[in-house]
């Protein structure tokens, strides 16, 4: 049985759950900063998705990226899917900006989290979730 890790649940909002994968959004409002969950169990690294998902999760991790560029129209998305701190098969899709913190560096440990606070959250959260449909 498939179970969300701990720490993407404490990081993390849920948005949205789609065919194969949970949309959430990062708490770090230093980057509008999705993360796709593929919801099956035991998945580490990309090539364990079974092969007849795997078109699936391409799609999903395009179809966050576009939400993202619908949303805040960033100057360009970055995805990757690292799980050194965290093993579970989990997809970053990031919003960058030539203006962001860690541009045009990777976002990992570039400045201390920051999280959203309530009222931007709102507006991110309603914005995404416009752009991401086919919510929970």
């Amino acid at each position: 049985m498939f179970q969300l890790h701990p720490t993407l649940a404490a990081d993390t909002i849920a948005l949205a759950r789609w065919p194969l994968s949970e949309v959430r959004l990062m708490r770090d409002a230093s980057y509008p900063w999705l993360i796709l969950v593929p919801a099956r169990p035991g998945l580490r690294d990309l090539h364990d998705v079974a092969a007849g998902e795997r078109v699936l999760l391409i799609e999903e991790i395009a179809r966050a990226s576009d939400a993202l560029v619908a949303a805040v129209a960033p100057d360009k998305i970055n995805v990757a899917a690292l799980g050194n701190v965290v093993e579970q098969l989990h997809v970053h899709v990031i919003a960058r900006f030539r203006a962001d913190p860690a541009w045009p560096n990777p976002v990992w440990g570039a400045v201390p989290r920051r999280d959203y606070p309530p009222e931007a959250l709102a507006r991110v959260t309603a914005a995404l979730g416009a752009a991401l449909g086919g919510g929970r």
